[in-house]
């Protein structure tokens, strides 16, 4: 790609500094708020001006709204018109002002004062929660049943009190574990700290004071709160306690995992409302259900919940090692949901938070990328973090709380309503890659094959609502996420200018991409001028970025560093801003493939430059099945072929697609006119390409057919929207080609070192695209792809599973299909 923009925008905000370089210390306190919208002129013609032309001096965007179709009633509640105007806070600039004392003293002590006259008190948090838990005849009769197999008799008349004893005392051991004893000193100390601490190593730490007062008015309701952030980092369950303590929210008991429990350490997370829970619920030996564990858990947050008390829990289950959100466990939600069937409260408000850095505290997780084995936590390696982060700067944070909406309305509703059958991957993608196969019907909306779809009883219909739910919250908490600087910068570099750009051309393309951000209705974790936020985001990514002088006007030459961890680290960040052109990037590999397959194959009486709409939809949908690991386009009440036609309706809008003369007026009606959940679209029916094009139906009279725009500009864009799923497809396209030489059955943990040291020799020979197709996070999801396909049969074994090839795969031709399925995608 040359150097013409992504886009154009005429919105810029003062990132105040006081020079070119990082020091941006104005913004840090004093620029809380947007800024003026001043319009700027560029030299470069964006993709999509002619349709933005409509939002120059537009507002920032408020995200998280809870959604209309599955929580209408939530939607009006807590919300007013004037919430999106209150504007951003810093929470860590504390001074005088934000206490009740004014003076000098006042100001030398402000921070003593502040969290001194936060209102945390004893009587806010649980009581008696031992006693109840263990008490509850959940537990007791879990205790009984434990205690019967461990005796011989095998009868509760004749069970030996000594056993019985044993398993209570055991009962006891997993509560205190799991137990937190909250100190409202502690949390006055540890808020004290923190404010020091992040003062030290953040620029600042942004929150959106109209989310606050949502917050707020939800607190008032009398009802437990469910905060469910995203998780990208250990601080995460620091922060949001602090900035909730700060605005004089009680601080929510959080669930962590048992690998943190470590000595000292694990004491004071108790203290602060943590609680340790196992990472997996049953780990007994033998494998079996660990009934005990599992009561004690329930029957934990059922007490909780009922004492109105507030939660925090990360559905990922662990840490993000992409940068992108990832799929949730829905475990310990699920138990949220039984705690409300079972009237532990009279309703529960859910809380997507979604948390955005610069940089993250632990810089990035290049090891675990390049596949070596994950760390245990210790007290020496948060001493060691601890004493890094004192020497280094991470830039911004920014948090976003979504809109509370209703579990018990969100219930209520799916109930009344037909719960979609589950359609798994071998459904979806098989009869698109081998045709020959029998033809599934693709039908998006038929009722759940359960006795009554309104029975939330019944265990199919459980999972999948609960699963919804999960997948509702994750989709919201990661639109909710700010785009940051650092995020922009190295999605830039990686993806539009790998072979460098001077500094000056760097920035007119950031100013470009972050009216494109914009324009989506997603937000920036940053402000200011563009020249010192690139400069800030170029100082933060560090030893990824190589800076040269070159002769020509004294101008600065900005490369990213080409070695596998420099790599690693800029995928990373970049990975922040894929989410936003996610869909967009979908459609435009789904025009390479479906391009590329009528250049060979050719169709009678139809120009080659012409593209079915609906062959595009299916296209674009079959590529969504295969990349729902990385990323999701639609809510679970969409319909996905809609979600598809509508990100085909916006590249028409840009230009960049064209409706052939004779359906212009059909186009404009059926698409432009109508809201996604007003249309209903023919139920989407697997066909191979060859039957689409040579079809006797007269499928091509009454499609819509488009054209590919071929200026400069619209080229690039789709070039750039291409290149942003480049290292996915090529991961998933070495993965199929790994499989030829399959020899099984494997070990699942031996198979997935055997493709991850593939991918890393391929890059280590120069003969990868892109490095970041190596990374340890795609070869694993590449993995899992195939097995819900059915290319691979698995075995569970105790520890680990047994993968073979499945009958349908054996031959090689139909790897070969499955390879070619793959590469219709990819840009050679």
């Amino acid at each position: 790609m040359d150097d013409a923009a992504l886009s154009l925008g005429a919105i810029d905000v003062s990132y105040s500094s006081s020079s070119a370089e990082c020091t941006v210390s104005r913004c840090k306190h004093s620029n809380e708020e947007w800024g003026e919208c001043n319009s700027r002129p560029t030299v470069f013609r964006s993709a999509t001006l002619k349709w933005k032309e409509t939002l120059l001096g537009r507002k920032r965007p408020f995200v998280g709204r809870c959604c209309y179709v599955c929580t209408p009633q939530s939607r009006d509640k807590l919300f007013n018109p004037s919430i999106p105007s209150l504007g951003l806070r810093n929470v860590i600039y504390i001074n005088d002002t934000h206490t009740r004392h004014r003076g000098w003293l006042a100001r030398r002590l402000c921070y003593v004062l502040f969290v001194q006259e936060r209102d945390v008190r004893k009587s806010m948090f649980a009581n008696n929660l031992m006693e109840n838990v263990l008490n509850s005849s959940r537990v007791q009769n879990a205790i009984v049943e434990e205690a019967l197999e461990m005796s011989a008799s095998g009868s509760s008349e004749q069970l030996d009190p000594r056993i019985l004893g044993k398993v209570k005392k055991k009962a006891k051991r997993i509560l205190q574990e799991m137990v937190a004893n909250v100190s409202p000193c502690l949390i006055r100390l540890t808020g004290w700290v923190l404010l020091k601490l992040f003062n030290s190593f953040f620029w600042n730490i942004q929150i959106h004071k109209g989310q606050l007062e949502m917050v707020k008015a939800a607190t008032e309701l009398n009802l437990p709160l469910i905060f469910l952030p995203v998780h990208k980092s250990h601080i995460d369950y620091l922060l949001l306690t602090f900035v909730l303590f700060c605005h004089n929210i009680k601080a929510p008991y959080i669930a962590a995992g048992n690998n943190l429990n470590i000595p000292i350490f694990s004491t004071l997370i108790r203290k602060l409302g943590g609680f340790f829970i196992r990472r997996k619920l049953d780990e007994r030996p033998d494998g079996r259900k660990d009934v005990l564990y599992r009561a004690i858990l329930h029957v934990h947050v059922q007490e909780l919940l009922r004492q109105q008390q507030f939660l925090e829990i990360f559905l990922e289950g662990t840490r993000s090692r992409s940068g992108k959100t990832s799929h949730a466990r829905a475990g310990l939600l699920s138990v949220v949901v039984d705690a409300l069937y079972t009237n532990a409260a009279p309703d529960i408000l859910i809380i997507p938070v979604g948390i955005s850095y610069d940089r993250i505290i632990e810089g990035h997780y290049n090891s675990e990328q390049l596949g070596k084995p994950k760390k245990n936590e210790s007290l020496w390696s948060v001493a060691r973090g601890v004493f890094r982060m004192l020497r280094k700067n991470y830039g911004c944070v920014r948090v976003d709380f979504a809109q509370p909406f209703s579990l018990k309305e969100y219930l209520d509703g799916q109930s009344q309503i037909p719960v979609p059958v589950p359609l798994s991957l071998e459904q979806t993608l098989l009869p698109a890659i081998l045709p020959s196969r029998p033809n599934y019907v693709v039908e998006e909306g038929t009722e759940a094959a359960v006795p009554d779809s309104r029975d939330l009883t019944c265990e199919p219909l459980r999972r999948q609502l609960i699963a919804n739910l999960a997948e509702h919250i994750m989709f919201t908490a990661n639109k909710s996420c700010a785009v940051m600087s650092t995020h922009i910068v190295a999605c830039l570099l990686l993806y539009r200018h790998r072979q460098g750009i001077d500094l000056s051309k760097l920035v007119e393309d950031f100013f470009s991409m972050k009216e494109e951000v914009l324009a989506r209705d997603y937000d920036l974790g940053f402000s200011g001028n563009s020249e010192d936020v690139v400069m800030h985001a170029i100082h933060l990514l560090g030893n990824c970025i190589t800076i040269t002088n070159t002769s020509r006007n004294n101008e600065f030459f900005i490369t990213p560093s080409t070695s596998v961890p420099a790599v690693f680290e800029l995928s990373f960040y970049s990975n922040g801003v894929l989410h936003v052109f996610f869909k967009e990037a979908i459609i435009a590999c789904s025009l390479h493939a479906v391009q590329n397959k009528r250049h060979r194959n050719g169709i009678n009486g139809i120009p080659h430059n012409m593209i079915s709409q609906e062959q595009l939809v299916r296209k674009a949908a079959s590529l969504c099945y295969l990349l729902s690991n990385e990323g999701t386009v639609s809510l679970p009440c969409q319909l996905l072929c809609q979600v598809c036609h509508e990100a085909i309706e916006r590249f028409i809008q840009y230009g960049i697609l064209l409706v052939a003369e004779d359906d212009q007026e059909e186009i404009s009606s059926s698409l432009a006119e109508q809201h996604w959940e007003k249309k209903l679209p023919e139920p989407l029916s697997w066909r191979s390409d060859e039957e689409d094009e040579d079809s006797d139906f007269g499928e091509e009279q009454r499609d819509c057919y488009l054209k590919v725009s071929q200026s400069q500009e619209h080229q690039q864009y789709i070039s750039f929207l291409q290149k942003l799923l480049g290292p996915l497809l090529e991961a998933y396209s070495s993965a199929a080609i790994f499989i030829h030489n399959f020899s099984g059955p494997v070990r699942e943990s031996e198979y997935l070192q055997k493709l991850h040291r593939y991918l890393i020799t391929r890059t280590e020979k120069n003969v990868a695209v892109y490095a970041e197709s190596a990374t340890y996070c795609l070869a694993k999801n590449a993995v899992k792809v195939f097995k819900d396909m059915g290319v691979f049969k698995e075995t569970k074994q105790k520890q680990d599973s047994i993968l073979e090839l499945s009958s349908t795969f054996l031959p090689h031709c139909h790897r070969q299909k499955l390879l070619e399925f793959i590469l219709g995608f990819v840009i050679l």
